[in-house]
């Protein structure tokens, strides 16, 4: 299973915010912060998202395809992370809602444009 994800960003002060708020609904926080890294999660509990400043020096860009998801309790926390991450920069990518049957997800892309998604089963 996965460990963690790491996403790319080229402002990381901005990043920050933008992740620290959809966290904070979480009820986690920083687990690990370097000049050019921060991590989110809770040690030893579910995999955990961090943030770097690319280490070879280029321009963070985002992948085609690629999307990390945020498990949620309920619809409702669904719904308030999607509003989380407009609030604090991120753009639209499809408004929280049933995808499918038991499936229920809002989609957005934090501020770097990496594509990100809350969800909920059943």
């Amino acid at each position: 299973m996965i460990g963690y994800v790491t996403l790319g960003t080229n402002d990381l002060p901005r990043a920050a915010k933008f992740y620290d708020a959809l966290a904070a609904e979480l009820g986690t926080g920083r687990m690990m912060e370097f000049d050019t890294f921060i991590a989110w999660g809770t040690p030893g509990g579910g995999a955990g998202i961090g943030l770097t400043k690319p280490f070879d020096g280029q321009a963070a860009t985002i992948g085609n395809g690629v999307m990390a998801a945020f498990e949620a309790r309920d619809q409702a926390q669904v719904d308030r992370l999607y509003q989380i991450a407009l609030e604090n920069g991120g753009t639209d990518e499809g408004a929280p809602g049933p995808r499918g049957e038991g499936f229920y997800a809002g989609y957005f892309r934090d501020p770097d444009g990496n594509k990100l998604n809350a969800y909920v089963m059943g």
